[in-house]
């Protein structure tokens, strides 16, 4: 795991020589050997092994300074340890930022995993039933050796089903993510607990109880999304902006320049998109000039991508289809010298961005009211599927079938290939064990029990089933292949707090967003229809290596996965 920590790295060992933490240091905050890990209180009550940040620390520590407690360095880390001492469990509702970590409290003789609530950072472990090991990368587990790394059907299924693998599976029956917004305590002797301490979706049913007053939505959003970015740009190091042609990673520039930081950019061209609506740079361009960013355009040719496309599907961990983006300009970002940058990552999933909070409704009207809609989708299905043109989607067939409520139709929209398909692509007993472990649309719909609003429940499938199980997991090892730290402002949970009641309650959208900005965006941006982030180099490797008969994302994932599996 070097990459992720090429400042230093550091072990502990208990006396007794039955626990042991490692770690890889990245250093942002505090850069002296003081903010050195794994960190010991002074009395070697607790021990830590810390990854992330903690963006409202100088106020903790105030807090706990103020309650007697001293410091000897000044991370953030230290600030965890004192405030476990002053807190135990109750102290994750006071912490603000991304998180995973290892702590040993040596007086109750137990190991703390802990997991920030959206999942930000990764944290995976393995229990063989004599030893417990945990790290933020699957690859460390197995080069760690004794972990059972026999095949996994529901992550291997999964990968087929979602183009990533969804957690908490990995491809391996012995290792496990811990769950997002999730304590995991671990005995000496073994005994293992769980406790859930944020919940998406108990953070969105709490907003669709609360409707605000929509004279207030203006004020509330700017200053809560002011109040996270300023948190986001704490560092001890300078700090760029991944900047893109769309409203989020824009407003998150803008509200930077107001704050007085001096904005830093990077965007990514595609050589072969140069001139065309694929084209970001040109807008891009245009928005950092606008707000007086130092800007930098780096261009990504099929050269580029070939000659690091087996260092980016190593450093993957688990297969996905998507992160090439993040790994260019992570690339970018490090060769400029920079260890953090701030991405747009996750207005959509709050503000309502993505298509699908539009076309899951409307398709749930079209079919919902379908006598016994199941059982006639199935037949359906199974009379249109053979006859669909080549070049039609597959998802066609099942449109009757799973459009009738948000979780199948989320299913429909988001997965890589329809459960039905799967036995074309891995063997069929494979496919029947990982489908009935997964149970998705069952999964699906307990991830949005006792919402009510559209709103609510798209933004919870996305958050929790596309954001954290992909585009999360992407940035992070995107990132840290560079050694650089992607923060995202938008992904806070003080912010969604804030803004998911207007959300919830039509009061807020994207271009609320863009309007929270006090030097208003480009008419260009502002007016700019959504397009994705478009990556050729899909195409590319399916040209470079030939014989792949799907193009595209589908033949992207059958290459990931022979070289994973």
């Amino acid at each position: 795991m070097a990459p992720r920590g090429p400042d230093g790295a550091g072990t502990w060992v208990s006396a007794d020589e039955r626990v042991a933490l490692g770690h890889r240091r990245l250093a942002i905050i505090d850069l002296s050997d003081r903010g050195a890990q794994p960190m010991r209180a002074a009395n070697d009550a607790a021990i830590i092994s810390f990854n992330g940040e903690i963006y409202n620390y100088r106020a903790l520590r105030t807090s706990l300074e103020q309650r007697g407690y001293r410091f000897s360095s000044d991370s953030d880390t230290e600030v965890l340890l004192h405030l476990y001492a002053d807190r135990g469990d109750a102290m994750f509702a006071e912490l603000r930022g991304m998180f995973a970590f290892a702590l040993w409290d040596s007086v109750k003789g137990e190991l703390v995993l802990a997991r920030d609530p959206f999942g930000i950072k990764p944290l995976y472990y393995a229990d063989d039933g004599s030893c417990v090991r945990a790290a933020s990368e699957v690859k460390a587990l197995r080069a760690g050796g004794a972990v059972d790394t026999s095949p996994e059907p529901a992550g291997h299924v999964g990968f087929f089903l979602w183009g990533h693998v969804p957690e908490p599976y990995t491809l391996h029956r012995g290792i496990r993510s811990l769950e997002a917004g999730t304590v995991m305590r671990v005995t000496r002797d073994g005994r293992k607990s769980t406790r859930t301490f944020a919940s998406v979706r108990e953070l969105l049913s709490v907003a669709e109880a609360n409707r605000p007053s929509e004279r207030d939505a203006a004020g509330a959003l700017r200053d809560a999304l002011v109040d996270s970015v300023k948190h986001h740009l704490v560092a001890d190091v300078d700090v760029a902006v991944f900047l893109s042609a769309g409203l989020d990673s824009a407003t998150i520039l803008g509200l930077a320049a107001e704050t007085g930081a001096i904005p830093r950019t990077i965007t990514l061209g595609f050589d072969e998109y140069r001139g065309t609506a694929q084209d970001e740079t040109a807008t891009a361009e245009a928005v950092a000039a606008h707000y007086g960013a130092e800007h930098r355009t780096v261009w990504i040719t099929r050269e580029t991508f070939e000659a690091d496309v087996e260092t980016l599907i190593d450093r993957m961990d688990s297969p996905s289809t998507d992160g090439i983006n993040s790994y260019f300009v992570a690339k970018a970002a490090a060769a400029c010298g920079f260890k953090v940058a701030l991405s747009g990552l996750g207005g959509d999933e709050l503000f309502g961005g993505y298509p699908s909070f539009r076309d899951i409704p409307r398709l749930i009207a079209a079919v919902g009211h379908v006598p016994h809609r199941p059982a006639v989708g199935r037949a359906m299905r199974n009379v249109i599927a053979p006859i669909l043109p080549r070049a039609a989607s597959p998802k066609y067939a099942g449109l009757v079938e799973y459009g009738g409520d948000h979780a199948s139709s989320f299913l429909l929209r988001r997965a890589l290939f329809m459960p039905w398909e799967l036995p074309s692509v891995l063997d069929a007993e494979l496919v029947r064990d990982g489908l009935a472990e997964l149970d998705t649309v069952g999964r699906l719909s307990a991830s949005i029990a006792g919402l009510t609003s559209d709103h609510a429940k798209i933004s919870a499938l996305e958050s929790t089933w596309y954001m954290r199980d992909r585009l999360l997991r992407d940035v992070d090892w995107a990132g840290m292949s560079h050694s650089v730290e992607v923060r995202v402002p938008l992904v806070d949970w003080t912010l969604w707090q804030a803004a998911a009641p207007f959300a919830c309650a039509g009061m807020a959208n994207k271009q609320s967003l863009a309007r929270a900005v006090t030097r208003s965006l480009p008419a260009n941006v502002l007016g700019r229809p959504k397009t994705g982030f478009a990556v050729p180099a899909r195409e590319w490797a399916a040209r470079s290596r030939g014989g792949v008969h799907d193009r595209g994302l589908r033949g992207w994932a059958r290459m990931l996965y022979a070289g994973a599996a």
